[in-house]
């Protein structure tokens, strides 16, 4: 392969619910693009795209995959996601590191929930897209419906420049508005017949050539002037004026396709080499520090790594974009993240598992090496030691689908840390999480199939024998009024003793909330006088305040590390159900010492225990994680959705419409989102999505405190 220049580099994103052709699609373009000789199919197991055992199992994507095609003089680089909401980070990171999306649709069911989420994205990114209406030979094949759907949501930004004459069983040829000419396949696809527009469809291409032609003038002020004096466009014209519409998101065009018998592939691929546009004319990525970098072939020496995948006999094979100038085999660079250096011994262009080796490729192009020493995905690599060139754009979604996981075999537990810690790199939507709390591995992804996908690879790829458990749940325990207690520690048993007494108030802690200076417990008052107050931000979540209100010398300042020591100590096993508890205000007044027997660890104990003792009295309560959830749901699923969200203890927080969908927002305990994604997909047959973020602790019911409780006592009485 030729080292192609800036302003010959297009990336292009392949996006579309499951099943709409993209693995197809990819095929096909392979092979009118001469880099394979004979196309491939899902069904066989043997496509450029989806190569891992595991999608050959599941017959469907869950890696991404960087292939490229040399076309008019142009490089396409593209990435074939996949189509599954369980694996949106790959669609993510491609969109991430490409400039234009082509969304690929199945003309049978129109915009599916998966398009629509993988349309979020593309408008987050500000991508231009163009669509790709696919499976026009199928008998409930509507392509005019798919349109419709599609100018329901962007309006007059949709313009056709294909559409079929004979969508269904017969499909075989497309009249094209751009070119004005219908093209027409044999039964085998692939190099069509060139026609003019039959008679019968010449009022209907004319009417779509003008909206063409009105739509590509208005991006380009030069052609605005010229459609207003001649009242139409050359070809080249059009061209530019589609391009420039495309830059600014201003116009979506739409194509037709049959990838399954290559029918307008090449000529789907003809537009993206003429029309797309190159990575020099696209918006600038910004560094970490928010300043933009251009695609400079001239400028310093920068890569930045957005993919990994593992391969069997290879090893780690990493995946980049150049953000700027020029890299070579052989050059040493710097990683900007680990501060090690690192050098390219071999650059490859990749469709798929097949690498080509090349000499250099330039900025803006898209690449892969193996074997590198310290780089990690998100890494950037530069030829500067110390340069500001350090890139952190791509930010994956939340996870949605969480379970314990723990090696059938104990002697196995150090190998599966290693191996997820592993696949983590290669999918980062898989999150992995040691709890300390819960004692348990949390495996964390984006729904119930996402978590299947790691089981099978684990127990087929890697011989490694796991179960999944229901996760623990990491509640919190706090107080809801004030109490007080005392504890003496005294222990005698022949030369120096122990002897610790503390006595102190706990309270609920709220921002803003200073201690006061008077309290009353029973008949007696108690007076205090703050001396010092530690603020202690907990790792789990809320705030420690401890206050020192000793006068007197009732006990001596050295030993009041110690008092704090043994209250942090039961903060981390709380009295009710051995949670972290949060939010507590401690105020230690009074205690006494012993000349010869008091130290440390006596004041420690005392200070657990005294502490214990007045949380258990102060209205203990149990906190649970509650999380922010939005659905988004066809209409007709509403009510279900919503009932089924009421029976999960849900607070429904709002609705709003947003074409066709109805948006639910609603507060849920995490207790009751074990197994959503299942549910809701089963509820709405998968048409719905979902997406949480942790939003605070709340107190539990008191039926599920009380059921809490018992649960707790009966483990520690099996212990």
């Amino acid at each position: 392969m030729k080292v192609y220049q800036t302003n010959e580099i297009k990336n292009i994103a392949i996006l579309g619910s499951s099943g709409s052709g993209k693995t197809t699609l990819a095929e096909a373009m392979l092979y009118e693009g001469g880099v394979i000789k004979r196309r491939g199919s899902v069904e066989a197991g043997n496509t450029v795209s989806d190569y891992f055992p595991v999608e050959k199992e599941y017959g469907y994507s869950v890696f991404s995959t960087v292939f490229s095609v040399e076309w008019q003089d142009r490089k396409l680089n593209f990435i074939d996601c996949p189509g599954s909401d369980d694996f949106i980070g790959g669609a993510v990171a491609a969109l991430n590191v490409t400039d234009t999306a082509l969304m690929l649709l199945n003309a049978q069911y129109g915009l599916e929930v998966g398009s629509i989420n993988q349309l979020r994205y593309i408008e987050r990114f500000n991508r231009p897209v163009l669509f790709v209406v696919n499976h026009l030979d199928n008998a409930s094949s509507d392509y005019e419906g798919t349109v419709a759907q599609l100018k329901e949501r962007f309006g007059n930004k949709i313009v056709p420049i294909q559409y079929p004459v004979n969508q269904g069983f017969g499909f075989n040829a497309v009249v094209d508005v751009l070119k004005m000419k219908m093209y027409r396949w044999k039964p085998e696809g692939g190099v069509p017949e060139v026609l003019e527009i039959p008679d019968e469809e010449t009022e209907k291409a004319n009417e779509l050539h003008q909206a063409l032609v009105e739509s590509a003038a208005e991006h380009d002020d030069r052609l605005m002037e010229k459609f207003f004096d001649e009242e139409s466009l050359s070809e080249d014209e059009l061209r530019a004026g589609i391009s420039a519409g495309l830059i600014t998101r201003g116009m979506f065009p739409v194509f037709c396709v049959c990838a399954g018998k290559d029918m307008c592939v090449r000529r789907t691929l003809e537009f993206l080499g003429n029309v797309v546009p190159t990575v020099d004319r696209m918006p600038r990525v910004k560094n970490t520090e928010g300043r933009e970098i251009a695609p400079d072939a001239n400028g310093p020496a920068s890569i930045f790594f957005f993919k990994t995948t593992i391969e069997p006999h290879i090893g780690q094979v990493s995946y980049f974009k150049v953000m700027s100038g020029k890299v070579r085999e052989g050059d040493d660079l710097h990683n900007a993240d680990r501060g090690s250096k690192e050098r390219i011994a071999q650059i490859f262009s990749v469709a798929g598992q097949t690498r080509n080796p090349v000499g250099e490729i330039w900025a803006g192009d898209i690449g892969a090496t193996v074997k590198l020493k310290d780089v990690r995905r998100g890494n950037t690599l530069n030829a500067v030691k110390g340069s500001d060139y350090a890139f952190d754009f791509i930010k994956y979604p939340n996870p949605k689908f969480r379970r314990a996981i723990k090696a059938v075999n104990e002697a196995d537990a150090e190998k599966l840390s290693e191996l997820l810690t592993r696949m983590h790199e290669e999918d980062p939507t898989w999150i992995i999480e040691q709890s300390k709390e819960l004692k348990q591995t949390i495996v964390s992804g984006q729904g119930e199939f996402h978590l299947r996908t790691l089981k099978w690879r684990l127990e087929n790829n890697e011989k490694l024998s796991i179960e999944y458990l229901e996760p623990k749940i990491p509640y919190r325990e706090t107080i809801t009024k004030e109490a007080r207690a005392d504890y003496r520690h005294k222990k005698q048993s022949g030369g120096a003793g122990q002897f610790g007494e503390v006595h102190l108030i706990v309270e609920p802690y709220y921002e803003g909330t200073p201690a006061r200076d008077v309290y009353r417990f029973g008949n007696q008052e108690y007076k205090l006088n703050v001396r010092d107050t530690q603020t202690i931000d907990l790792e789990w979540g809320g705030k420690l305040v401890f206050v020192n209100c000793i006068v007197g010398g009732a006990i001596d300042a050295r030993f009041l590390p110690a008092i704090l020591k043994g209250v942090m100590a039961r903060m981390e096993q709380g009295p009710l159900t051995g949670s972290y508890a949060r939010d507590v205000r401690i105020l230690v007044y009074d205690g006494k010492m012993h000349p010869v027997d008091s130290n440390e660890i006596s004041f420690m104990l005392a200070g657990r225990n005294a502490f214990s003792a007045a949380f258990k009295a102060a209205g203990p309560k149990i906190l649970e994680p509650v999380y922010d959830v939005e659905v988004s749901v066809p209409a007709d699923y509403l009510g279900d959705v919503m009932s089924d969200l009421q029976g999960r203890r849900s607070v429904i927080m709002g609705m709003n419409s947003e074409k066709g969908y109805e948006k639910l927002s609603a507060k849920v305990p995490l207790k009751e989102m074990a197994s959503y994604s299942t549910s809701l997909s089963s509820i709405t047959g998968g048409r719905a999505s979902f997406t949480m973020k942790f939003a605070s602790y709340e107190l539990v019911p008191a039926d599920v405190q009380e059921k809490l409780l018992k649960a707790y006592a009966e483990n520690q009485e099996e212990d």
